[in-house]
């Protein structure tokens, strides 16, 4: 593939000196930056002192808190880590039997969804979900809550809710969610990129004059898009012509070299004691078998020998620059890191940044150097608990570094890869499903999470496309997630995979919807 793409305790130290907190920049004040300034507890609540007492604190909550959006799938397993955790969901993946998703059981009337921002404003205008909210007000207050994707009407209606929203404002989010404004903060930061050019495209004669330096093989990327959606790969005018329109509507974009490169991602958490950062993953991206997109992410793998010594620590080094820089600029709390390695020179480069939670955070927060210590959202959850805490950063991130603390997982993401609109009339049931020699799979039981999965003839599956629902191109079927590689040491998908992409498709049944009248407005990703 040569695409550019795009999702043990150590002996005690003295902890981290505070740093005083930075400057605004003139970018951070006009998107409403934060400040990330470590605070006293307004309640008489000791400082909290490492690891355990994080922990403890986290098991004795009495703050509700909250994950609205489509799925739970980007926080899987919160619930476990912390007292009154819930979901707050529009699709219902475990059909009831999750005892800590609330979905609301009449569909009130609304617009057509357009994106998972709208549904998430769609709940919080609920009558069920509002109720539901103020029946768990703890001394009368209704608690803290995120989301995967926000805008400002979405931070207005959990105010009036009472919640308070525990991320950096929708303005800020969207203001570095822009990739070139990302280009721009990663050159402050110190962290390369693609060769690059941040212009406005008006034809491609001009694409050409403005890329001259970078070749003929390009990759263009608007500022917004998820998966592939908006990443364009082009080396003649023909190419060109098919995505014109959507490139020259734009005021600037990121016109790249194209590299012979891999995906990557990393996650990461911006604290008051420095920047957290859970170890480099490699990505599955454009197969197929996955998704209709070319440049489209479609799931992850984690495992110890994924990458060498020198390209895990220059990533580590990126990131905490990076993650220091988003301080500066006001920002606190999780972000993802897209990494493209370049196969020629072995090279690291900057792909992108996902300023939240993201489809890849399941894999993070589940592997063992997170079991062993916490969550990375638990730290970003930390910094809006208005308590102190001590915390050794460094010590942290030396230990999630080693080897020994990363076992192996791979999750893919399944969509509808067909340009067809389908209605569905049967759908797995999310729990783990087992795989007999024969290809076959049988679901097994019942579980909410992955860490129930035993073996690789085992795989945990959540369902996002149920029975009633449509299918239609990029739609999101389903997460599966299990035990070892799907890819091989060349990055081409495993006979396995392939067998649990089939065998989990087998298992939907859908009628063709042909009639124009009959197809409903339709969304994209609902993982991202």
């Amino acid at each position: 593939m040569s695409d550019n793409t795009k999702k043990t305790q150590p002996a005690k130290k003295a902890p981290a000196k505070k740093k005083p907190a930075a400057k605004k920049t003139v970018a951070a004040k006009k998107a409403g930056a934060v400040k990330v300034t470590s605070k006293k507890a307004a309640t008489a609540e000791p400082i909290l002192s490492g690891i355990p007492d994080i922990r403890r604190f986290f098991y004795k909550n009495e703050t509700p808190i909250y994950f609205i959006s489509a799925t739970n799938f980007n926080l899987l397993g919160a619930d476990e880590w912390i007292k009154g955790f819930k979901f707050i969901c529009n699709i219902e993946c475990f059909d009831g039997l999750h005892p800590n998703v609330f979905s609301p059981k009449n569909e009130m009337p609304h617009d057509e969804f357009e994106s998972i921002e709208d549904i998430n404003n769609y709940l919080l205008q609920h009558p069920e979900v509002q109720s539901y909210i103020q029946s768990r007000k703890k001394g009368g207050k209704a608690g803290k809550v995120l989301f995967l994707m926000f805008n400002e009407k979405t931070e207005k209606l959990a105010k009036k809710l009472g919640l308070e929203v525990i991320f950096p404002s929708a303005k800020m989010r969207t203001f570095m969610d822009n990739k070139v404004n990302t280009n721009r903060i990663a050159e402050k930061a110190g962290v390369a990129c693609v060769p690059n050019v941040l212009t406005r495209v008006k034809s491609y004669k001009h694409l050409c004059e403005v890329s001259k330096k970078l070749g003929k093989d390009l990759v263009i990327q608007t500022p917004f898009g998820d998966s592939g959606h908006t990443t364009f790969f082009i080396s003649n005018e023909e190419e060109y012509k098919k995505y014109a329109e959507e490139i020259e509507q734009e005021d600037e974009v990121k016109v790249m070299k194209r590299i012979n490169c891999r995906g990557s991602a990393i996650e990461a958490c911006v604290t008051r004691h420095g920047t957290i950062v859970a170890p480099l993953m490699t990505e599955l991206v454009g197969f197929k078998e996955l998704t209709p997109y070319k440049g489209g992410w479609c799931g992850n793998e984690i495992f110890p020998e994924a990458f060498t010594p020198e390209i895990r620590r220059n990533a580590l080094k990126y990131t905490q620059q990076f993650g220091e820089q988003l301080r500066k600029e006001g920002y606190k709390g999780y972000f993802e890191l897209d990494f493209l390695i370049d196969q020629d020179n072995g090279e690291i480069y900057l792909g992108e940044l996902n300023p939240r939670v993201t489809g890849a955070s399941s894999i993070t927060n589940h592997a063992v150097f997170a079991l062993a210590d916490a969550p990375l959202y638990l730290f970003h959850i930390l910094e809006y608990m208005d308590v102190d805490y001590e915390l050794n950063v460094k010590a942290i991130n030396d230990r999630w570094a080693k080897q020994e603390n990363i076992d192996t997982w791979s999750q893919l993401i399944v969509k509808h890869t067909e340009d067809t609109i389908e209605y569905v009339t049967a759908a797995p049931g999310s729990g783990i499903w087992r795989m007999f020699d024969n290809g076959h799979i049988q679901f097994d039981r019942m579980d909410t999470h992955r860490r129930a999965v035993e073996s690789e003839s085992e795989a945990f599956f959540l369902r996002i496309t149920n029975k009633g629902d449509y299918l239609y191109d990029g739609a999101d079927l389903g997460i599966l997630v299990s035990r070892g590689r799907m890819m091989t040491k060349d990055f081409k998908l495993t006979a396995r995979a392939k067998n649990w992409i089939t065998a989990i498709r087998s298992q939907y049944a859908s009628q063709l919807i042909e009639d124009k009248r009959e197809q409903p407005n339709l969304i994209g990703s609902l993982t991202k």
